[in-house]
């Protein structure tokens, strides 16, 4: 811009020689340089204010936006947060069916190092590794003398331990408050609990989240602070669980087994009342996965839910079951066992010979694969196969552990009439023992389908029936007498009147096909009491090799059925069953007259 000067020389020259005064052409400049300078800052500060007045209305428009939709809104808790840092560290306590402590929060610290804020470097790393022998001295070194200016040392340390790193008295070492779970009860449930771990952490605190079994399965809920840290109630009974697991480690040993489950549930409410799996692990110091080897030989596999085993003559109860619904057989009708049955290439043999023919009943006490397969030719693949769908076995169970959604059952790719025998004694389609156990259950409680559960239920299960309730007795008939007279005679326990099915089911090959001729899956499926049942039992032996005869014994009735009748006769009087005389059957019963 070119500013007019005060003096200007043309018009002061004029003045002179007109005769006026110089000195008025240089005011009336000036006053005129100020009008203009006047004007400029006029229509600045005009422009100001009408910007300031924009911003203050579109910031009172917005906060009465705000306000409104507020005021439109149901009210809702805020969430709770730590003073010091965003991270949400505390989860909701785990109990059992009686609100015993399953998992539970204890607070404590970890230990972190400031390498530039250290004294002596060396010393410090010589004396954690004293109070830490799990700790490297020569790594810490390293991590102390390097370029890092953080790094954790311990996530968790017991009053102990962080009283002797205080005593230690370097600078550089710092403290951050944790909130760690517990797990009092050790390695107890530890399938079902499953484990967690820290997730987002800083030096004020840690989240912990879940990374198996319930807690993983409930993470959301058991972080939810809108859920004012109600504990989570399971379905599982504290003594029941441990009284399981002890007999089961007893039998495991007892019977030079490398890995067994078992699975008791109501068969009314689905409810899980105790789920054991061995070997287990301490879920307080949860061991790291395999890398190598089978899954199936970590402590971390839940047999009981992810594994996936054929389970034998167990299956027999669902073909006689199905084929008297059908009304295709009754308990007492005659079934050809003459063998071997043949199919094309493929042969159907018994354990022993049992005769040209056998009652229904029979069958399923001496435990026959011929009787059974015969059964199954006139059931037919499309109504087994449906059948077996209503009971469970064809997709995965939905119990609340996040391990259940990868077992899914092993089924044959073409249902052909082979398979169909074959299935029907428990051979060609591979389940969980909580499959068996739904399976059971829905026999056990008169015909209609459970859907197992491992939260606490106050009601009966309204499931959709899957056979009659005749047919349901019938085969409960047939079941006790498996034990009173059949395979499963050492599966009889005073005072509480088991009945159940055992199964032997060769061990498939890991690698190439084929089964192992020296290796079996030992299982027995059992419910009590026999005459108005309240729980079912499953309890599996993977490899088990009775020895006390001249002659290894492996079969389930040898192996499966003594370990759960010494379950049964503990747990019992834990679930408030007292013993009983079993009632006999009216056509039993003769009048006398002295």
């Amino acid at each position: 811009m070119t500013r007019k000067p005060l003096r200007p020389l043309a018009s002061i020259l004029k003045a002179r020689k007109d005769g006026e005064s110089a000195e008025a052409i240089e005011r009336a400049n000036l006053r005129e340089r100020h009008d203009e300078m006047q004007n400029k800052a006029r229509v600045r500060a005009e422009g100001r204010l009408l910007v300031m007045s924009f911003l203050f209305l579109a910031a009172f428009g917005a906060v009465g936006t705000r306000m409104g939709a507020v005021a439109m809104t149901d009210a809702t808790e805020p969430r709770r947060s730590y003073s010091a840092s965003h991270i949400q560290a505390e989860r909701a306590d785990i109990v059992d069916r009686k609100g015993r402590i399953l998992a539970t929060n204890l607070e404590t610290h970890a230990l972190y190092a400031q390498p530039p804020h250290m004294i002596d470097k060396e010393r410090v790393a010589r004396e954690l590794a004293a109070i830490f022998p799990d700790l490297d001295e020569d790594r810490l070194v390293k991590d102390f003398t390097g370029k890092r200016k953080f790094l954790w040392v311990k996530k968790k340390l017991s009053p102990e331990q962080k009283q002797a790193v205080h005593d230690i008295g370097d600078p550089g070492l710092q403290f951050g408050r944790r909130e760690m779970r517990l797990y009092p009860n050790g390695q107890l449930a530890a399938h079902v609990l499953g484990g967690s771990t820290f997730g987002e952490e800083d030096v004020h605190a840690a989240e912990l989240v879940g990374v198996a079994g319930v807690e993983k399965y409930f993470d959301e809920v058991l972080r939810d602070p809108a859920n004012g840290g109600r504990a989570l109630t399971l379905s599982l009974d504290l003594t029941v669980q441990d009284a399981s697991e002890r007999v089961l480690y007893g039998g495991m040993k007892l019977m030079n087994a490398k890995g067994a489950s078992s699975v008791l549930m109501d068969v009314h409410t689905g409810e899980i009342i105790s789920m054991v799996s061995l070997p287990d692990f301490d879920p307080n110091d949860r061991p790291r996965v395999l890398t190598e080897g089978n899954a199936g030989d970590s402590p971390l596999f839940n047999r009981s839910v992810q594994g996936l085993y054929e389970l034998g003559s167990t299956f027999k109860i669902f073909t006689a079951a199905q084929s008297m619904d059908l009304g295709l057989a009754n308990p007492s009708t005659l079934i050809n066992t003459a063998g071997p049955l043949r199919w094309g290439k493929f042969k159907i043999r018994d354990f022993r010979n049992y005769g040209s023919e056998l009652t229904v009943t029979k069958i399923i006490v001496k435990s026959s694969n011929i009787g059974t397969a015969r059964m199954a030719q006139v059931i037919g693949a499309v109504r087994q196969q449906d059948f077996l769908g209503k009971l469970g076995f064809l997709k995965p169970t939905e119990v609340e552990l996040v391990e259940a959604k990868g077992a899914q059952p092993l089924l044959p790719r073409n249902w052909s009439e082979l398979s169909t025998m074959t299935i029907s004694y428990g051979h060609g389609m591979s389940a969980s023992p909580l499959h068996l156990a739904a399976g059971y259950a829905a026999i056990a409680n008169g015909g209609t389908q459970v859907s197992p559960t491992i939260l606490k239920r106050d009601r009966v299960q309204e499931g959709a029936r899957v056979m009659s309730a005749s047919s349901a007795a019938a085969a409960r008939k047939m079941l006790r007498k498996v034990v009173s007279e059949g395979t499963a005679s050492f599966g009889e326990v005073p005072g509480y009147a088991v009945g159940g099915k055992t199964g032997t089911a060769d061990k498939p090959k890991e690698r190439g096909g084929g089964y192992y001729e020296d290796k079996v899956i030992a299982t027995f499926a059992a419910m009590f009491p026999a005459h108005a049942p309240k729980y079912v039992l499953i309890v599996s032996l993977d490899e088990p090799v009775e020895t006390s005869g001249t002659e290894p014994r492996r079969t389930a009735g040898w192996t499966a059925v003594p370990v759960a009748a010494e379950m049964i006769a503990r747990v019992a009087p834990l679930l408030g069953l007292r013993p009983q005389v079993e009632p006999a059957e009216l056509a039993d019963i003769t009048l006398t007259s002295n």
